[in-house]
C-alpha cells in the first residue's frame, strides 16, 4: 500500500446502508465508493498529487496510481529471488543496525561468493564454459568447498555430472540485484534501525524474535512488536504549552513581481469566527490550477501530426532504436541515417535492404565482440563469426533462439526461409528493441558510458573553473574601478597637506603635481598622497610616448581578437585562434567556449531525456538529429509531432506556468528555443525543396535523353555504411 508522508494510508470504507439503485462514484484503482461528487473529486485530486511513496522500493514524488504500479512491479521482481537464499538473507536482516544500502550490499556480496544448490552457472569443461546446475555442496578433507554439478544441454536437460572447484564456476547471471534486495528487505520487515522481519516469516523459517543482548537496552517488545525504548513527552503537558493562537497565525508571504504567484484565496477559520485569507503560492499541481481573471490569454494548443508510416503504438520503439543507433554510431561502426529513412526501411518488404542489414549486423557484431552469452551460443554452433549480407539472418535466428522470447521464437522459421521482409512492422521493431537492450548491457557499451561520464565530469570541472576565474577577475576589476573612482575624485578636487595647504593629486597614482604630491595605492587598497620630485620635460615626453604606445597596442590586440573570432565561425573554426604577429594562441570568447562545451557534451550523450510533461502527463521529446518535437501520451500508445516554428510558438503560448509540469516544460522549451527553431526551419526548407523537385518537370531534348531523376523518398534504398568494419 503506498505511503503518505512515510505513513500507511487507510482507504475509506464503503458507505453504510447503500441502496443498489443509488448512483455512486468509484475510484478505479482503489475501488472506493462515494455518494458525493465533490468528495470523490477531492479524493481523486489527492491521489493525483506527487506526494506518494512506493512502500517496497522507496521511490518518492509519485502519484498514488504510479506508486501502486511500482509496488506491483517490485513484488514481481522479489519473486525472482531464489528460495534457497531467502532464509540466510532473513537471518542477516533480523535485528541488523546497518542502513538499507549497506545491508543490501552485504547480502549481495555474500551470496555472489557463496553458491547454493539449484543455482545455474557456467562451469569449465575441457577449456570451454558450459551451462551447469549445482546439485550438491561437497566438503573435502581439507575443508575446501567443492560442488557437484550437472551439465545441461540447450534444452536444460542433464547430460552428466562432475565435481568442480569454486574457481571453475562463474555466474551466468546474478539472480538478484541490489535494488531487488532493497525491495526484499522493505517487504520483509515492519521497522528499521534495527530491522525486524514480520512474525509470520520468523515463524516460517524458525528465526528468533528476541532481541540480542546488545540491543535489549535500546528496544522493548510491546504487544508482540519491537519498538524503540525512547522517552516520549507527555501529550498533556505539550498540549498545555501550545498556544491556540499559534495555529491561526500565518507568516506573510511576499509576492515577487514576474513570478506566477498567488491569485487564488484560501480561507482559514479562526477561533473568534473571523476569516483570514492565506494566498496560494504557485506553481502547484497542474490539475489543481483554476482559471482566474488576471490569467494571460493562452493560445489554442495545436493538434500534433500523426502521419507515421508505422502504427502509433510502435513509434516509441522506432524512436528508441533509431536514437541509440545514431548516438552510438561510432561504437557500432554504423553510419547515421535519418528517422524517415529508417521508418521507410522498416516498412519495406525487401529482406536484404542495405540499411536493415547493416543495422542488424552492427548490433550482432558488437554482441559477438563482447564475448557474452550470445558469443558462447554462436560459438557452440561452430559458426565462423563473420556476418555478411548472405548469412546475417542465420545470426539473427541464433539471437532469437538465445533470448527465448516466445512472441519472437515463432518467427524463426520465416526468417530462415529468407522472408524477413515479410514480417510485420511490430515484430521487426521488437527484434531490434531486444537487440538494443542486449547491446546496452554489454561491457563494451558500459565502458564507453563510463568514459563519457568521466569526460563530461572533466568538461564540467573545466567550465566551473573558468566561471570561478571569471568571477575572480570581475571582482578584481570592480576593486580597481573603485580605487580609480576614488583617485579620480581627488584629481578634480584638492587635498590638503599637513599644513592645511591645497594640494592637487593625479588620478593614475604614478604622475606628479606641480607642488610635488603624488597619489599612490598602498597594499591595503587605500590611496594616499606622497611627496615626489617634479618631472623634467624629457621624462614627461617619455611617459606620454609610452602611454600612447600602450593604447595603440591594446587597440591592436582587440582588433586581432575580433578578427580571430570572426574567422573562427568559418570552416577553419576548429583551428586554435592565434595572434597575427606573435603566433600565440588567443583565448576564445565566452560565447564560443559555451558553444564548445555544449557541443562536446552532446558528443558524449548518455541517454535522451524528455523535455517535460504537460498537465495531462504527455511527454515531449526533441531529438537534435531530427528536429521535430514528438508528443507521447501517458500510456505510450499515441504519438504525434510538431514540425514548424508556428506550431512551437503556439505550443509555448498554451502552457500555463502556474502548473508544475507545464512550467518546467516551458522553461526547457525556452532554453532550447533557438536551436529547435533552426532545426525546424532547416527541415521546412528541405521539405519545400523536395516538393519542388518532385513537381518540377524536366525539359527533355529531342536529341539527348535526360538522365533519370532520383526520388528523394527512396533515399533509404541508396544507404551506404561508410563506417563499416573491414
Amino acid at each position: 500500500m503506498p505511503l503518505l508522508k512515510k505513513r500507511a494510508f487507510t482507504l475509506l470504507e464503503p458507505p453504510k446502508d447503500l441502496d443498489p439503485k443509488d448512483l455512486v462514484y468509484q475510484v478505479r484503482f482503489t475501488k472506493e465508493i462515494f455518494l458525493n461528487y465533490q468528495e470523490y473529486l477531492n479524493r481523486i485530486n489527492l491521489y493525483r498529487q506527487r506526494i506518494w511513496t512506493c512502500k517496497t522500493t522507496g521511490k518518492t514524488n509519485l502519484t498514488y496510481e504510479e506508486a501502486l504500479v511500482s509496488e506491483k512491479c517490485a513484488a514481481e521482481k522479489i519473486q525472482e529471488i531464489p528460495k534457497e537464499i531467502e532464509e540466510p538473507a532473513l537471518r542477516m536482516i533480523q535485528f541488523s543496525m546497518l542502513s538499507l544500502k549497506d545491508l543490501a550490499d552485504t547480502i549481495a556480496v555474500k551470496f555472489q561468493e557463496r553458491l547454493f544448490v539449484g543455482a545455474e552457472l557456467y562451469g569449465r569443461k575441457s577449456s570451454n564454459l558450459c551451462l551447469c546446475k549445482i546439485l550438491k555442496i561437497v566438503v573435502d578433507d581439507s575443508t575446501n568447498l567443492q560442488y557437484e554439478v550437472a551439465w545441461l544441454d540447450k534444452n536444460k536437460k542433464i547430460t552428466e555430472t562432475a565435481v568442480l572447484n569454486r574457481d571453475d564456476l562463474s555466474w551466468k547471471k546474478i539472480p538478484f540485484s541490489r535494488s531487488i534486495l532493497r525491495s526484499f528487505i522493505r517487504e520483509s520487515t515492519y521497522r528499521s534501525s534495527p530491522w525486524v522481519i514480520h512474525d509470520k516469516l520468523a515463524k516460517e523459517y524458525g528465526i528468533s524474535i528476541d532481541p540480542p543482548q546488545d540491543l535489549k537496552d535500546k528496544v522493548i517488545i510491546r504487544d508482540g512488536l519491537v519498538v524503540c525504548n525512547k522517552r516520549r513527552k507527555n501529550a498533556d503537558d505539550s498540549k498545555k504549552s501550545q498556544d491556540l493562537e499559534g495555529f491561526v497565525k500565518r507568516k506573510t508571504k511576499k509576492v515577487e513581481n514576474g513570478n506566477a504567484e498567488v491569485n487564488e484565496e484560501k480561507t482559514i477559520e479562526r477561533e473568534n469566527g473571523h476569516l483570514q485569507v492565506e494566498p496560494i503560492r504557485y506553481p502547484i499541481d497542474d490539475l489543481l490550477v483554476k482559471p482566474t481573471a488576471d490569467d494571460p490569454v493562452f493560445t489554442a494548443r495545436p493538434s500534433p501530426s500523426r502521419d507515421f508510416k508505422v502504427q502509433l503504438e510502435c513509434v516509441g520503439d522506432l524512436l528508441m532504436v533509431w536514437d541509440f543507433c545514431c548516438s552510438f554510431g561510432r561504437l557500432l561502426h554504423l553510419w547515421p541515417f535519418s528517422l524517415e529513412d529508417f521508418e521507410s526501411a522498416i516498412c519495406h518488404k525487401d529482406t536484404n535492404l542495405t540499411l536493415i542489414v547493416e543495422t542488424h549486423s552492427a548490433l550482432l557484431r558488437l554482441l559477438i565482440k563482447d564475448e557474452g552469452e550470445y558469443f558462447i551460443f554462436v560459438r557452440n554452433k561452430n559458426r565462423k563469426l563473420k556476418i555478411t549480407v548472405i548469412n546475417w539472418t542465420e545470426y539473427l535466428c541464433d539471437f532469437i533462439e538465445s533470448i527465448k522470447v516466445p512472441d519472437l521464437s515463432g518467427h524463426i522459421s520465416t526468417i530462415k526461409r529468407g522472408h524477413y521482409g515479410q514480417l510485420d512492422i511490430q515484430t521487426k521493431l521488437s527484434i531490434l528493441q531486444e537487440l538494443v537492450n542486449q547491446v546496452i548491457e554489454t561491457d563494451i557499451v558500459r565502458e564507453k558510458l563510463d568514459e563519457y561520464i568521466e569526460q563530461r565530469q572533466m568538461l564540467g570541472a573545466t567550465r566551473r573553473g573558468e566561471a570561478l576565474e571569471e568571477g575572480r577577475k570581475k571582482k578584481e576589476e570592480k576593486e580597481k574601478l573603485k580605487i580609480g573612482s576614488l583617485a579620480g575624485g581627488m584629481v578634480n578636487g584638492h587635498s590638503k597637506d599637513t599644513e592645511g595647504n591645497n594640494v592637487d593629486v593625479l588620478a593614475n597614482g604614478n604622475g606628479s603635481s606641480q607642488n610635488g604630491v603624488v597619489a599612490k595605492e598602498t597594499e591595503g587598497g587605500a590611496i594616499i598622497a606622497q611627496q615626489h620630485h617634479p618631472l623634467d620635460e624629457s621624462e614627461k615626453k617619455h611617459l606620454e610616448s609610452t602611454s600612447v604606445k600602450a593604447g595603440k597596442k591594446q587597440n591592436m590586440d582587440a582588433e586581432v581578437l575580433a578578427e580571430n573570432l570572426k574567422d573562427s565561425s568559418k570552416k577553419d573554426r576548429k583551428k586554435p585562434l592565434k595572434d597575427a604577429k606573435t603566433d600565440v594562441p588567443v583565448r576564445p570568447g565566452k560565447d564560443q567556449r559555451k558553444e564548445y562545451y555544449e557541443r562536446e557534451m552532446e558528443k558524449r550523450v548518455l541517454r535522451t531525456n524528455p523535455l517535460g510533461k504537460d498537465k495531462c502527463y504527455s511527454r515531449y521529446w526533441w531529438f537534435r538529429r531530427d528536429g521535430r518535437i514528438f508528443v507521447e501520451s501517458l500510456d505510450s500508445k499515441l504519438w504525434g509531432y510538431y514540425s514548424s516554428k508556428e506550431e512551437l510558438d503556439a505550443l509555448m503560448g498554451s502552457l500555463n506556468i502556474k502548473g508544475e509540469r507545464e512550467r518546467a516544460l516551458k522553461k526547457q522549451l525556452e532554453k532550447f528555443y533557438s536551436r529547435i527553431c533552426v532545426e525546424l526551419q532547416k527541415r521546412s526548407k528541405e521539405a519545400a525543396q523536395r516538393i519542388a523537385l518532385e513537381e518540377a518537370v524536366l525539359r527533355r531534348s529531342t536529341r539527348v535523353r535526360a538522365l533519370p531523376r532520383e526520388n528523394p523518398a527512396n533515399a533509404f534504398l541508396r544507404y551506404v555504411n561508410k563506417w563499416k568494419e573491414d
